[in-house]
């Protein structure tokens, strides 16, 4: 029997899948548009501050303890790069948002086949907006003040040896969240209840999540990845939920 975190992988793999198939390729064009323009300016912005952001967080070591440096150095380079990726996921999933909704419910039509959705046109999409808006920013009400905790750990010294793996579990965790929220919104479910159900299958979620979160570090293939985690995690709503 597979265990629960294994199925993640087989959700992306299979949501990857279907982005590429013929009769979703179109609902596939904006969001990848849109993820090109945002990673690109993130790698030319983050290309010039990397360096600065580590420095700023690294703690004064005294001179008997300089030694360390070459231990904590890394360490702190992880932490930037994830305090940084997420953070401009999370601008991109805002920006994205009815687009990735939209993809979402022409997921769940070829995943069931049957189409319990309004016919497709231009209207239909526009008319998400404001509603996949809204739930980005309950969404965003739940980041901000757990990642300005964390945010804030990363400057004490010694405790914020901890941060970096911190971020990285509520990453995991924010990945789930964002992407099985989508098929979650198209179906009327409350965002309470969505974090409750997520809760309930907390290892499965996990492991998509955790799965979500390496594929979108890869440069230029989380371009891709994106809309395929939008459609695994469409995958996972309609087994999961059975």
């Amino acid at each position: 029997m597979q265990a629960p975190a294994l199925s993640g992988p087989q959700y992306l793999r299979e949501g990857l899948k279907l982005v590429l198939s013929p009769g979703l390729r179109l609902f596939v064009l904006l969001p990848l548009a849109i993820n090109l323009l945002l990673f690109g300016g993130l790698i030319y912005f983050a290309g010039h501050q990397f360096s600065v952001w580590v420095d700023t967080l690294m703690p004064s070591l005294p001179d008997w303890l300089s030694f360390l440096t070459w231990i904590l150095w890394p360490l702190f380079m992880a932490l930037v790069v994830l305090m940084v990726f997420f953070t401009f996921t999370l601008v991109a999933n805002i920006i994205a948002a009815p687009f990735n909704g939209f993809l979402a419910e022409k997921v769940e039509v070829v995943v069931r086949g049957e189409d319990n959705f309004p016919a497709f046109h231009w209207g239909e999409l526009f008319a998400m907006v404001p509603r996949t808006l809204s739930r980005e920013m309950r969404k965003l009400g739940y980041f901000l003040p757990r990642a300005l905790g964390l945010f804030i750990l990363s400057f004490i010294p010694v405790v914020n040896v901890i941060a970096a793996p911190l971020w990285l579990i509520f990453g995991i965790w924010m990945m789930a969240i964002q992407y099985i929220d989508y098929p979650a919104d198209n179906n009327k479910m409350s965002w309470q209840d969505m974090l409750a159900w997520l809760r309930q299958k907390r290892w499965q979620s996990l492991g998509f999540g955790g799965i979500t979160y390496l594929a979108l570090m890869v440069p230029f293939v989380n371009i891709v990845m994106m809309p395929a985690a939008v459609a695994g995690a469409t995958l996972f709503w309609v087994r999961e939920k059975k």
